[in-house]
């Protein structure tokens, strides 16, 4: 049998997490700082790298990232990107390949043993081990959300993603989160179920909605089945290599091969991309270190703080409740 999942990632914990989470964080300031690719009336590098920090950090926090990466603009008041929506597409395929590689790089390892353990149980048609089990579970979690994302593209980007919804469901999933990490720890990530990793596959589904989160909607339904915290995080970020690198090559292909880029965006697209990658790396140790000595309260109370300062900045007329 294979061996369970390693407590230290592919870049060995912090001895190069930090050191190349950093290079790549310097390497997109200084970019933004030679507005390398800029092309003024457009999306200034300065602020691809800002938001590139921002996905970097709330794609691997259960915080939610598309709903900062709405929130953002919205409080800044950069108009571009709203009203440049072919533009907004391929810059968030951009982000979000930021954020796979770190994930992909962090957990190296780990994929190689999940793929070849997912090969291995094609070969013998049989599923014969935990991390085969694991694999296939990933597999079949995987088709629901992808799916509805595919279908569901347009609906959601025409009747979602309003700063007032946002407040929402960053309000209503934080306390489901709060309520599901009552739960006790009793479940490892190699003792998950098939059945129980596509349940919460399935949850993703939820995370189209702006303000839900991808992984906070799957560490809450995971904490809900009693996996620990650290396994419920680590499933999460394993859940999201193939999903969100199937929407990275469908929105690929659909907005930037087949439609060519418009001036100006190899600056933007390449400092938000690196930005992303470098904050992503330090936001996954920080995570899975906190986890196993702590519980999620802290997540908790950001999305409900930031729900309240939402409401409180539509209330006092200085931003729309709509953008």
């Amino acid at each position: 049998m294979l061996a369970a999942v390693t407590a230290e990632p592919a870049l060995r914990g912090r001895r190069l997490v930090y050191p190349v989470a950093i290079g790549l964080l310097l390497v997109a300031i200084v970019l933004a700082a030679l507005r390398v690719g800029e092309k003024a009336g457009r999306l200034s590098d300065w602020q691809a790298l800002i938001l590139g920090i921002t996905q970097g950090a709330t794609e691997l926090l259960p915080i939610s990232s598309s709903g900062h990466l709405i929130l953002v603009p919205w409080v800044a008041n950069w108009r571009y990107l709203e009203e440049h929506a072919d533009f907004n597409k391929t810059f968030d395929v951009a982000l979000h390949l930021g954020t796979l590689v770190a994930v992909v790089a962090y957990f190296w390892s780990d994929l190689v043993s999940y793929v070849a353990a997912w090969f291995a149980s094609v070969r013998a048609r049989a599923i014969r081990t935990n991390h085969e089990r694991l694999a296939w579970g990933v597999f079949f979690a995987t088709i629901p959300a992808a799916i509805a994302g595919a279908l569901g593209e347009s609906a959601i980007e025409d009747h979602l993603g309003q700063p007032w919804q946002i407040a929402i469901f960053l309000s209503v999933f934080a306390i489901l989160r709060w309520i599901a990490d009552r739960r006790p720890q009793r479940i490892e990530i190699d003792d998950l179920s098939m059945k129980g990793a596509f349940l919460i596959g399935v949850s993703q589904i939820l995370a189209l909605m702006p303000g839900v989160s991808r992984s906070g909607i799957t560490i809450t339904t995971s904490r809900f089945s009693e996996l620990t915290r650290d396994a419920a995080a680590r499933f999460s970020f394993l859940l999201l290599i193939p999903i969100v690198l199937g929407a990275v090559i469908y929105k690929g292909l659909k907005h930037v091969v087949l439609n060519p880029l418009p001036a100006g965006s190899t600056g933007p697209f390449i400092v938000g991309t690196v930005a992303a990658a470098g904050v992503g790396l330090i936001a996954i140790d920080l995570l899975l270190g906190y986890v196993r000595r702590h519980d999620y309260t802290p997540f908790v109370v950001y999305r409900l703080v930031l729900a309240g300062l939402i409401v409180a900045i539509i209330a006092s007329g200085w931003r729309d409740a709509t953008f």
